[in-house]
């Protein structure tokens, strides 16, 4: 072991001093190069250009500043905001089938969710076809963002299944859907009178945190026809569909909570929806718990819910985005639109409007005249790419998705908005 290690040290002092030895002849060769080089630098052309192509090169192309930071150009910030995303579920029951594919059609766009319903009272025939027409259409299937609940849920009107439905689609979205902003909630009743992109253009300059609900505090008449009977929803425990039906005993007003009512047609934000979902104070369970048993759930729970959450009572914008045609005082039912209510809808500047008859006359002149779709085809947007020749879908061939090309919806839309976030309509009609 000592021989060796003596060995080792013998031979790295004599290999260190050939290797001395060796570097002498080519440092004094490279000194006399650089000085030389530098030289040459010095010396300039008849022009006064400096000689060396290279350094007159980099004169030429740098202009007066020898630093690189002074020949960068700053990339332009776009001054357009992102655009939001939306989830949508679209629901319906037996005979809706044809008019639920037409409205995911007028509302498709790719950057969005979807989540399509056709409760249990739908016959299977009816819910194969549209679970079909969702996998086998080339463009839906392609782009994969719409979702079918293939087990059905048992929806009973005026029941707390509806608001279990709706909670059942908003955790899928959540779980599947990936990034998204705004859920908005509709029927097979329900069409859009703006296109998507100018949903997506006037949506992407408001704060997403915005929740658009209709809501109240002043529960008038409901409080004795709504708050204090308590019903029961066959549709929580049985196979078929049925009526509620009311129980002898009443209950009082809750004190825990306060309560609020308003429309069943909301767009919600991403973070009021995931706090509904999961609850992390649990109210939302609690409040879900009580509305169990009240009539008409869907048009109180997200109201009562939204307003008892300091976390989100001040996100609220008193609307629903709809047109509807209420009797006054308001029937269970709104009056069904026809053609005679064209102008009315496109004045309230709302980028929906229900309750729609099946295929009637006033579909085809929205379709027309303000959507610009066809038959079975998508509404045109600015990832519409295709030629639309001979009567075909220009939508068929999908662009840049993240164009966006708003139209006259837009500027109608854009009217409703400041209206309901001026002054006057914003703060003073939060949870009042």
């Amino acid at each position: 072991m000592k021989r060796l290690r003596s060995y080792y040290m013998q031979f790295r002092h004599n290999n260190n001093q050939a290797m001395e030895r060796k570097w002498i002849f080519p440092l004094a060769v490279g000194s006399i190069v650089s000085l030389f080089l530098l030289f040459l630098t010095t010396l300039t052309s008849f022009d006064g250009s400096p000689f060396l192509f290279f350094y007159r090169s980099s004169a030429v192309t740098g202009g007066s500043s020898p630093f690189v930071e002074n020949q960068l150009k700053p990339i332009p910030i776009s001054t357009l905001p992102p655009s939001p995303r939306f989830a949508y579920l679209i629901s319906g029951s037996a005979g809706d089938g044809r008019m639920l594919k037409r409205t995911l059609l007028a509302l498709y766009h790719p950057l969005n969710q979807y989540v399509v319903h056709l409760d249990r009272e739908a016959s299977s025939e009816e819910r194969l076809d549209l679970e079909k027409f969702v996998k086998d259409h080339p463009v839906l299937n392609k782009v994969g963002n719409v979702r079918m609940i293939v087990k059905a849920n048992l929806v009973t009107y005026r029941g707390p299944t509806m608001v279990a439905n709706t909670l059942h689609a908003a955790a899928i979205l959540l779980k599947k859907g990936g990034d998204w902003d705004w859920f908005i909630n509709l029927s097979a009743s329900d069409y859009p009178l703006v296109t998507q992109d100018d949903l997506l253009h006037t949506f992407s300059y408001l704060p997403r945190d915005l929740n658009f609900i209709d809501h109240t505090s002043n529960i008038g008449w409901k409080e004795f026809q709504r708050a204090k009977p308590i019903i029961i929803d066959p549709g929580l425990y049985s196979m078929r569909k049925a009526d509620v039906f009311w129980v002898t005993q009443k209950r009082s007003v809750p004190t825990a909570f306060k309560l609020f009512t308003g429309s069943a047609w909301m767009a919600l934000s991403r973070p009021f929806v995931d706090y509904c979902i999961w609850g992390w104070d649990n109210l939302p369970r609690t409040v879900l718990m009580y509305y169990a048993n009240f009539l008409s759930s869907p048009e109180g729970y997200f109201h009562t819910v939204i307003c008892n959450a300091q976390e989100f009572r001040n996100t609220t914008v008193n609307s629903d985005l709809h047109f509807i045609s209420w009797d006054n005082p308001p029937k269970q039912h709104p009056h069904l639109l026809r053609l005679a209510d064209m102008q009315r809808m496109i004045d309230s500047n709302a980028p929906f409007a229900r309750k729609f008859p099946r295929d009637d006359p006033v579909l085809d002149k929205i379709d027309s005249e303000i959507l610009s779709r066809g038959p079975d085809m998508f509404t045109p947007g600015g990832w519409c790419v295709g030629s639309g020749k001979n009567g075909t879908d220009p939508c068929t061939l999908i662009g840049n998705r993240s164009v966006i090309r708003p139209g006259p919806g837009a500027k109608r839309l854009e009217k409703l908005i400041s209206s309901l976030l001026s002054i006057d309509n914003f703060r003073p009609r939060q949870c009042k």
